[in-house]
């Protein structure tokens, strides 16, 4: 595999899972150049990291140091810069969502259109246990799926799950929703552990996705992020078997049950001397997902994320896209329709945007 050699746009929180995957696997990845507005924050950067970056965007741009751009910045100024990164023909790695309402990812489907080089870094998908589950679902051995049934992920993360369990593409949907209001005791986020013990409002969103004989089912809090004690849960069901969580059971005729059960496999466990890393996803004796990154130390979202960079480099050198930026504004606008159908208690069905394949054909 080449090195890819990529540019990283913004220094926030998960910038730095990047940076992260770039230092553990340098025979594979390079930030060839960072561009952070903040100059404190820039020399803090070229400090922790040892990597170029500017506090120009021109500068950025010009120095021409990566195949491509991750760009890693707030939502509200995510499409801005992706229209002057595509105008400058670079290529385009993109955190989600693509930009934060229906009218601005029009306006900016609108700008780029299907031929630019826009792919989206929606890694649910890749994590490892999420793509053991996909390979199986698409494998057929359970059968036609006809439901999935995700608490994993908040809004167009769980849906792109759903979509991706389903076999879903840009089929309309109708969408009913309600939002559970339920107390809970602080938990962990992103600046570490609680410091003590605090009762708070917790909000459940519930959405089920009808797509006319497949149907999706939404159920996510927030705190099961980082929560001890709100644990995600994953159903998938086909006409001959199903998944729950890590168990799996389907018929091989009519009078036969099998019955399995998804199984990391981690090295160094015991008197196992490989190092501690994962090896893959195995069930009934198939390996259904490889890690191609061990033995590099990688919690499995950047595991995910180390996926979405080594296929974006292959898509920059012709290969194949792997998650679009229409698929990326389509996950987007069925989690608004999803919330709004959650806040109103009303049904809502989807309609056919300008990045739908039928669009034109609807109009």
């Amino acid at each position: 595999m080449n090195k890819v050699q990529f540019g990283l746009l913004g220094g926030g929180w998960r910038a730095e899972f990047y940076l992260r995957i770039a230092k553990q696997l340098p025979e594979q990845f390079v930030v060839g150049a960072m561009f952070v507005r903040n100059p404190e924050k820039a020399e803090e950067m070229r400090r922790v990291w040892g990597v170029t970056v500017y506090t120009s965007l021109e500068e950025f741009i010009s120095s021409a140091a990566y195949s491509f751009v991750v760009l890693s910045v707030p939502r509200e100024v995510c499409a801005e810069y992706m229209i002057k990164l595509t105008a400058a023909g670079i290529p385009v790695l993109a955190e989600t969502p693509p930009a934060p309402d229906i009218e601005s990812m029009t306006e900016l489907w609108n700008q780029v259109g299907a031929a630019a080089r826009i792919q989206i870094a929606e890694q649910y998908l890749f994590q490892p246990m999420h793509a053991a589950r996909i390979a199986l679902a698409r494998s057929g051995r359970l059968g036609e799926i006809s439901q999935a049934q995700v608490s994993a992920a908040h809004g167009y993360h769980g849906i792109s799950l759903i979509r991706q369990l389903l076999g879903i593409g840009f089929q309309n949907v109708t969408i009913r929703g309600q939002n559970f209001q339920s107390s809970i005791l602080k938990g962990s986020n992103r600046s570490g552990p609680p410091v003590a013990e605090e009762v708070i409002n917790s909000i459940q969103t519930l959405g089920t996705l009808d797509f006319g004989g497949k149907l999706g089912v939404f159920d996510f809090v927030g705190d099961q992020y980082f929560s001890w004690i709100r644990q995600n849960r994953i159903l998938v069901r086909g006409e001959r078997g199903e998944i729950v969580n890590e168990k799996v059971a389907w018929l091989e005729d009519f009078d036969s049950p099998v019955y399995s059960e998804l199984r990391r496999i981690d090295t160094g466990h015991g008197g196992n001397l490989e190092g501690f890393y994962l090896k893959g996803i195995m069930g009934d004796g198939e390996w259904l997902y490889r890690n191609p990154f061990a033995p590099a130390r990688l919690a499995e979202d950047e595991i995910a994320i180390a996926e979405s960079l080594a296929r974006m480099g292959r898509y920059v050198q012709g290969g194949p896209a792997f998650y679009s930026l229409a698929e990326g504004c389509q996950d987007h606008y069925l989690a608004m329709l999803m919330a709004q159908a959650a806040e109103t208690g009303e049904a809502m069905t989807s309609v056919n945007q300008v990045w739908s394949p039928d669009y034109l054909c609807a109009r």
